[in-house]
């Protein structure tokens, strides 16, 4: 039997989750300018990396460790096509108008090709577990009669398929959307609240942004040496440095989006932690390898609000005797933890650990555990176990 919300009440509200982590030479996020991104906090500029590309990175773990997919794109009616052409024998010419009629069909409604979408997309990208393609196919498959008589999709012409039945696809929902919400106004009670709020990350010190230059030889140019230069010339730019990354769950709404099921927000709670913790974002990841782990991971459970400790670092971290910066900010982010307890006072902590490659203790961050799934799962059985009267 599920448990629900009214069954159980839970112990703590969030999960906050402080990660330090020491990144070599990279460009984990470039701008529109392939630029390093930066923002200014103290009197230094920092190495930033945006929410927005963290957050796709944790999804892509969270997907491949839960074997849960879904899919954000304005393709749908494409990928419905290809799934009727290739998976189930559609001549070409009827799938490609029953994908057609799957993206006009929606309350989203749909733009007619162009130059630089070749085919029907829908208005606003749509945010579906990856088997609405297959709940899709299934509903073309249903009526498929009609389809054979219908003519292909032209502007102003109403989709022959029914629109409630495409939008009640529309608005189905897994694991990763219940957590990380989805924004969907066109159709009706098709929007989720996610779950998860996660900050921009920053290094906990000022930093130089480098430009390498670098060229491309031509190897049939070396090999025979009738002329001199390089194929290609150009330049990137990069940074290093420990980035502090925070995120919080929000375990409330996460159990109101799947319906007060505690041993599934535990899966997925859990899932989410590894996720974040071990993720890193793919760019220039075949000239960087820029693979680390995080140096420290603290978690606590708050049944009160939230709390970053992005404050810890407005004053920029300096190096140690030996240059480096990473014990500084382990250091910097436990003496702000303490401090803060102490302004605050024992309320809305239920419980705090860290793990970490220190070797030193680390006051104010609660108890050492030895691993990062121990951390997670200690915290995850803490928040969610049943709140005592």
């Amino acid at each position: 039997m599920t448990t629900t919300a009214q069954q159980h009440t839970i112990a703590g509200r969030y999960i906050d989750f402080h990660v330090l982590q020491s990144v070599p030479y990279a460009n984990l996020n470039r701008d529109d300018t392939n630029s390093v991104k930066t923002v200014q906090y103290g009197d230094r500029e920092r190495t930033r990396v945006s929410s927005q590309c963290w957050k796709r990175a944790v999804r892509r773990y969270f997907q491949r460790s839960i074997g849960e997919k879904a899919l954000r794109t304005r393709r749908i009616g494409e990928a419905v096509e290809r799934e009727l052409r290739q998976e189930r024998g559609w001549p070409a010419d009827l799938a490609r108008r029953a994908g057609q009629h799957i993206a006009a069909g929606s309350s989203i409604k749909a733009d007619p090709p162009s130059e630089e979408e070749p085919a029907w997309s829908t208005n606003a990208m749509v945010y579906v577990p990856a088997s609405a393609v297959t709940d899709l196919a299934d509903l073309a498959h249903a009526h498929r009669d009609e389809l054979e008589g219908a003519k292909d999709m032209k502007k102003g012409v109403k989709s022959i398929l029914p629109q409630a039945d495409i939008d009640a696809v529309l608005r189905s929902r897994n694991g990763i959307i219940n957590l990380f919400g989805r924004m969907l106004a066109e159709v009706d009670d098709a929007g989720v609240d996610g779950a998860v709020q996660l900050a921009h990350a920053l290094t906990t010190h000022g930093t130089d942004v480098e430009v390498d230059y670098f060229a491309a030889v031509d190897d049939i140019t070396d090999a025979w040496r009738d002329t001199a230069g390089s194929a290609h010339m150009g330049s990137s730019e990069f940074s290093a440095g420990v980035f502090y990354r925070y995120a919080t769950l929000d375990l409330a709404d996460l159990l109101r989006n799947i319906g007060g099921d505690v041993a599934a927000a535990t899966t997925l709670a859990t899932a989410f932690g590894e996720a974040f913790v071990l993720s890193l974002p793919e760019a220039k990841k075949t000239s960087t390898a820029p693979h680390s782990i995080p140096d420290l991971v603290h978690l606590s459970v708050r049944s009160d609000r939230p709390l970053s400790y992005a404050a810890a670092f407005e004053r920029p971290v300096g190096a140690d005797r030996s240059g480096g910066f990473a014990e500084p900010s382990r250091r910097a982010l436990a003496d702000y933890a303490q401090a803060a307890g102490r302004l605050l006072g024992s309320r809305g902590v239920l419980h705090s650990g860290w793990a970490s490659l220190e070797d030193k203790d680390l006051a104010g961050l609660g108890s050492r555990l030895d691993s990062f799934d121990e951390l997670i799962t200690g915290a995850v059985t803490a928040a969610l176990s049943e709140a005592t009267a």
